[in-house]
């Protein structure tokens, strides 16, 4: 997602991580008891994990999080307005920049005489799963993050 952010950051498109919470907590990265607390869990997604947008916190009951949906790894793209253009409840690379790659055009095409009108679309994608890599960050937050996972879904 950074690679994404850096891409089109000169198209003037934006880009932010908000951070919620740990999804698995574990020894290194507990459950979030207070706001400082949180608050080095999200520089750690800077310094550790090398997330290079801006990051915002969430308050410390998740108010942000639940607003937008609870899921555990959401996107939403807005529109400048304010529109919710995309929403889905995982991130996934290639699906985000499908969607910036389309409605980064539609100015052109406006410019272009096209008589452009809203819909609504559902889809279903496709994410590559990338099991290792949930295994290493896992991992990160600690053994207990790691067990409490497996015992919940055995054959993760």
């Amino acid at each position: 997602m950074n690679a994404i952010a850096d891409q089109y950051a000169g198209q003037n498109i934006g880009s932010i991580f908000l951070y919620t919470h740990e999804a698995h907590p574990g020894e290194n990265y507990p459950y979030l008891t207070s706001m400082e607390q949180k608050f080095r869990h999200a520089h750690d997604l800077r310094d550790v994990l090398g997330v290079t947008r801006p990051i915002l916190v969430d308050a410390l009951d998740g108010a942000c999080h639940r607003a937008y949906g609870s899921m555990p790894n959401m996107t939403w793209i807005f529109a400048r307005s304010g529109l919710i253009v995309y929403k889905s409840d995982w991130t996934d690379a290639h699906s985000v920049e499908n969607a910036i790659q389309y409605f980064a055009q539609i100015p052109q095409r406006r410019k272009a005489g096209e008589r452009l009108a809203p819909f609504h679309v559902e889809r279903l994608d496709y994410r590559n799963q990338e099991r290792d890599q949930f295994y290493k960050a896992l991992e990160r937050n600690g053994p207990k993050a790691v067990e409490e996972f497996r015992k919940a879904f055995p054959m993760g």
